[in-house]
């Protein structure tokens, strides 16, 4: 049997109506939604399902929101096809999906940890003062240099190591502005700006790290029963007391998700499963390790084939 690995998005793959499919059909879903929503103490499962998009759009929101609609996807997947994963990882948010997978979090103490979460990375920063693009086409080595150029003074970083020449810069926004024009006189094919509310995984979210510690201490930490590639080293790991420090660290420093499917891939991984909403991981993952098999599953359609 093939090795498989379950892989689970993070912030902007959101939708209105994510996850209502899976309600519908599944008891394992709507008992998930329901544990959010008690949980929460509001509810969640309404802004999942009617949205309004600008109710979702909020950090806070967005958050729970992906990791109740990825948990209730992986719940539906154990129950009706008993696929089971060699690996789990997840992008930035995700990987409170990935480790809630294996055991490590329950999904309780997961969905009011990431709401917090999304309070404090907005709180760390002033809506305005900073910000995130992507730059397309430049190697690492320069898109480094361009940042350390680019800086004077200020911060601005690479944030998520996406997929070949796809990487996410972050920091103050005069300083992401002057490396997106760098980057194209080094010869970047594209610097987009991203709507985003937040400069992620970079310095500025070093007070949101501080305060996401205190709340991680209060939680308690299982063992994994499947190893979780970090987005912080991109290695895979199985000691449960490392889970906090690096769900800490993983807050302002870059998410290494090229190195992380390349890691999973040559350890022997040959099928990617994506877990929750939208697409974006699988899109990744085609461009980072060309030829395995991928699959997605955010609605019952997405059963089918596995």
């Amino acid at each position: 049997m093939s090795k498989v690995a379950f892989i689970f998005p993070g912030q902007g793959s959101q939708y209105p109506g994510m996850g209502k499919d899976l309600a519908d059909n599944f008891a394992v879903a709507r008992e998930v939604f329901e544990e959010a929503n008690d949980s929460l103490g509001f509810d969640i499962a309404k802004i999942c399902f009617d949205g309004p998009e600008a109710d979702l759009q909020l950090t806070a929101n967005t958050q729970p929101a992906i990791l109740t609609v990825s948990i209730a996807a992986q719940r539906v997947i154990a129950d009706e096809c008993g696929l089971t994963a060699a690996f789990a990882a997840g992008h930035s948010l995700g990987e409170y999906s990935a480790l809630v997978c294996a055991g490590a979090l329950a999904f309780r103490d997961a969905v009011t940890t990431v709401r917090q979460r999304g309070l404090f990375m907005q709180d760390a920063v002033p809506v305005g003062v900073g910000t995130m693009a992507a730059i397309i086409g430049l190697d690492r080595a320069d898109l480094e240099d361009v940042c350390q150029q680019a800086a004077a003074g200020e911060v601005v970083a690479p944030a998520n190591f996406n997929s070949p020449g796809q990487v996410v810069i972050a920091g103050h926004v005069a300083a992401v502005e002057r490396a997106m024009g760098l980057a194209k006189e080094r010869g970047a094919k594209r610097a987009l700006a991203l709507p985003v509310s937040a400069p992620f995984h970079c310095s500025l979210m070093l007070p949101a790290a501080e305060r996401l510690a205190k709340v991680l201490d209060t939680v308690s930490i299982s063992d994994l029963t499947v190893p979780v590639v970090s987005n912080v080293e991109a290695q895979a790991y199985s000691e449960s007391q490392r889970v906090k420090e690096l769900l800490v660290a993983q807050v302002s420093a870059p998410v290494r998700w090229e190195e992380s499917v390349q890691h999973m891939a040559s350890l022997g991984v040959e099928q990617f499963v994506e877990i929750g909403p939208g697409k974006v991981l699988t899109g990744l993952v085609k461009r980072i390790a060309r030829g395995l098999a991928l699959h997605n599953v955010q609605d019952a359609s997405g059963l089918q084939g596995l």
